[in-house]
């Protein structure tokens, strides 16, 4: 069942995203489903940590990013926004070098709050990363007093 609420695809996504962190580390959307995010983030030169490995931090930023952007998918843009409340991360295993590829589905769409599941996995689909984002659903007159599209 289609849990979308918002009419989008990935190229409209893609440039939402331009001149962001999402943009700068190279983070990519590649599919959506009925159900489900999917995005891929390379491990270079932006993502590795000094010892040369996946930074902890860039899968928690890819998680973040497939986790939010799923969740604005699934309100009214029109008057509601996503704010994140917390995520953790489990790094599994350390990546080098490639690409790495996660996919967010839902544990909990409200009217308040969702939860998101987001698994990490490397070029040869091993889990390196599992994670789980909580946002809240806000109003955006709340934040901007007004309610604009560009917002």
């Amino acid at each position: 069942m289609r849990i979308w609420k918002t009419d989008t695809n990935l190229e409209k996504i893609a440039e939402r995203c331009k001149n962001t962190m999402i943009d700068y580390i190279g983070i990519e959307l590649v599919d959506i489903g009925d159900d489900y995010l999917k995005g891929r983030m390379p491990v270079d030169h932006r993502t590795r940590q000094r010892a040369g490995i996946l930074h902890g931090g860039a899968s928690a930023v890819l998680a973040e990013t497939l986790g939010s952007i799923a969740s604005s998918l699934c309100v009214d843009s029109e008057t509601k926004m996503i704010v994140g409340l917390e995520i953790n991360a489990n790094h599994i295993r350390p990546v080098k070098d490639g690409y790495v590829t996660g996919i967010t589905r839902p544990v909990h769409i409200g009217n308040t709050t969702q939860i998101w599941d987001i698994r990490i996995y490397d070029d040869h689909e091993k889990l390196i990363c599992v994670s789980r984002l909580t946002v809240a659903n806000i109003d955006k007159v709340k934040i901007y007093g007004t309610v604009s599209a560009e917002q």
